[in-house]
């Protein structure tokens, strides 16, 4: 666990009864946001995901990656139990931030989010960056949601939509993923059909995702320009 001289940081909150790693990369920097996507500065992983400050309004960027195989099955994984915000969760492939540096902060092509994604899918699963290249991420759209996690944390984010389509070697990184499996859109639909009974938890962003969206993207996986919208913002709220 963190010592005590690390683990107390801004307001006072006590991260000491955390995972170490997991305490640290809560100093990254995310990037900040109005309500219309335009970056505002930079505050850090702590600071955004503090409800305390997403019920004052702290709004950060993010995204979330769908990968799927030649098969057009879809890969999920399990959040690890040392996540601070949602842990032992079930959720698509990975869902992260972009940083606030520069290579992150571009917007051409939405360059800086797949930068992040190609770097999250190589830190969380080990998929080597060359099997996931830039220009294979598809964006498809942004939804604006919040959510917590618990009394203390939780997410309020502009998550921008990847999906890609690549066969690729998984080395999963036991702090961040305890599990993943490949499923089917029928497989898929009978996990989270029966969550509840079994006890299995799902991110809150992954179910919205997929009552309102997965199915019909899933359905033109290999023609996706029919759904994309760049315009919209869908507020999820």
């Amino acid at each position: 666990m963190a010592g005590d001289g690390a683990a107390k940081g801004s307001q006072g909150l006590d991260l000491s009864q955390y995972d170490e790693e997991q305490v640290r990369l809560m100093s990254e920097m995310c990037i900040l946001l109005d309500e219309n996507d335009k970056a505002i500065g930079a505050e850090s992983k702590k600071h955004c995901h503090l409800m305390e400050n997403i019920s004052k309004g702290t709004l950060h960027r993010a995204f979330s990656v769908f990968l799927f195989n030649s098969q057009n099955e879809l890969l999920l994984q399990q959040r690890a139990s040392e996540k601070i915000t949602f842990p032992d969760c079930f959720t698509n492939t990975c869902c992260s931030h972009p940083l606030a540096f520069a290579a992150e902060l571009e917007e051409k092509d939405q360059l800086g989010v797949k930068r992040a994604a190609q770097r999250k899918l190589e830190h969380e699963l080990g998929i080597p960056p060359e099997q996931v290249p830039l220009d294979k991420f598809k964006y498809l759209t942004r939804i604006h949601y919040m959510a917590g996690s618990d009394g203390t944390w939780g997410e309020h984010e502009i998550d921008y939509i990847l999906f890609i389509k690549a066969d690729v070697q998984v080395n999963a990184n036991p702090n961040e993923v305890q599990s993943y499996k490949y499923v089917s859109m029928d497989e898929l639909k009978e996990i989270i059909s029966t969550a509840d009974e079994k006890g299995i938890k799902l991110t809150p962003w992954f179910k919205l995702i997929d009552t309102s969206f997965l199915y019909k993207w899933w359905a033109q996986i290999d023609d996706l320009d029919k759904v994309v919208d760049h315009d919209t913002i869908h507020r999820l709220l």
